[in-house]
């Protein structure tokens, strides 16, 4: 079975932050040379995420916006586990809601 493993590591300087990873991942589909397989992105981190989906004006922001409220940062004092020293309570459920991981179907350009 072919197979190609790549790892990339992103160091973002604001508490959230997006980045679209799309070109890197078809440059690796096609340097694989698989013509028919899937492609699994994950997020090694706990509180990362990678999902799929188009790229429009304003979209982010609303998923920004939509995370804040359904898991808001502030007050820290709300979740439990910010009790260990932490504040990153949120993260963890916002990475629940966005999901770790996507498997998609390749095939050859």
């Amino acid at each position: 079975m072919k197979h190609l493993r790549q790892e990339f590591w992103f160091n973002t300087s604001r508490r959230r932050d997006y980045i679209n990873i799309t070109r890197e991942v078809e440059q690796l589909v096609q340097d694989s040379n698989v013509e028919q397989g899937t492609c699994l992105v994950n997020a090694m981190h706990i509180t990362a995420s990678v999902y799929i989906n188009d790229v429009e004006a304003g979209r982010i922001q609303d998923y920004d916006d939509w995370l804040e409220q359904l898991a808001p940062h502030d007050p820290i004092s709300h979740y439990r586990h910010n009790n260990t020293g932490e504040d990153n309570a949120d993260a963890y459920l916002k990475r629940q809601i966005m999901g770790r991981e996507v498997v998609v179907a390749t095939s050859a350009f």
